[in-house]
């Protein structure tokens, strides 16, 4: 399958984001509620959790070896993260 460039990103690159987003969002809502939020939401919080779980992880010098295990736990540590601050904020 020859690379779609969509810009200046890589198409299976955002697919793949999209893709990891979602388990990650998917195990946080587990982790934290007992359940998911939909798959737009597992997308959406799993995405922001890679972003947070990758800055977090940066920060305290901490690598998790292997691509895709390693996205998924920073990714699903940051969700986490990023789940239990909206929950402070919003009570």
């Amino acid at each position: 399958m020859l690379p779609i460039l969509f810009g200046a990103f890589h198409f299976g690159g955002i697919v793949s984001a999209v893709m990891i987003g979602a388990v990650c969002g998917f195990l946080a809502g587990k982790l934290m509620k007992g359940s998911g939020f939909g798959i737009t939401g597992n997308i959406v919080v799993g995405i922001l959790g890679g972003l947070v779980g990758s800055v977090v992880f940066g920060v305290l010098g901490i690598t998790i070896g292997g691509e895709l295990i390693g996205a998924i736990v920073t990714g699903t540590a940051g969700a986490i993260l990023l789940l239990l601050i909206v929950g402070r904020v919003k009570s």
